[in-house]
């Protein structure tokens, strides 16, 4: 494609995995209109250079050390709302679209989609508009919307890593009866028999 007169798409890339990310970059390379600007292997990283860099669209991993995509996509477009960002996952739990378009992503892929319909989402999301892989948009539908409440999510997230009650509880500023009352609540709206089954459940469901 022709860059246009106001020059290609600048693309801020964020991907904790190296070789995929160096693929990324040398096939958006080949698209005439597309350039990538800066590169960041961390959420901490990607929010630092969005402050620093001028670009159009943000493509963001999913899962990254430090913050994840939705939290970095948070901030950039709490910063510049009229910026465009993209999230490509190997994660495409439906919980974390229904999280990513609440945010603001209008952008959301499996990593196995082809480098084509990602710069075509890319795009896409330059325009202003939206492009959403449709398996993962009809899952997301089919799941249903989240039961659990921040806090509860907060505390069944950190049982999700093996703390205990008690490290839970510091972490999370929280005596460990209230904790202790959140993983149960958690138990019974996942319809789990336990909260390490609690646990699982969640993440099918990308509810943490």
């Amino acid at each position: 494609m022709d860059v246009d007169a106001a020059g290609p798409i600048r693309l801020l890339l964020a991907d904790d995995e190296t070789l995929f990310r160096d693929a990324l970059v040398m096939l958006l390379s080949m698209q005439d209109d597309l350039e990538v600007v800066a590169q960041a292997a961390s959420g901490p990283e990607a929010m630092a250079l969005a402050r620093a860099h001028e670009f159009d669209v943000a493509l963001l991993d999913l899962q990254m050390p430090g913050a994840d995509g939705i939290a970095v996509a948070e901030t950039i477009l709490t910063a510049t709302p009229t910026r465009g960002v993209l999230v490509v996952t190997s994660h495409g739990r439906p919980g974390y679209l229904k999280r990513a378009l609440q945010v603001g992503v209008r952008g959301f892929l499996p990593k196995t989609a082809s480098a084509g319909v990602l710069a075509e989402a890319i795009r896409t999301v330059h325009r202003g508009g939206r492009y959403v892989d449709s398996e993962l948009a009809v899952d997301a539908i089919a799941a249903g919307e989240n039961p659990l409440s921040p806090r509860e999510a907060d505390v069944l997230e950190l049982a999700a890593q093996g703390a205990p009650v008690e490290e839970i509880a510091a972490r999370a500023h929280l005596s460990p009866g209230t904790v202790r009352n959140y993983l149960s609540a958690a138990v019974v709206k996942t319809g789990a028999a336990n909260r390490h089954e609690a646990v699982h459940l969640a993440h099918e469901k990308g509810w943490i």
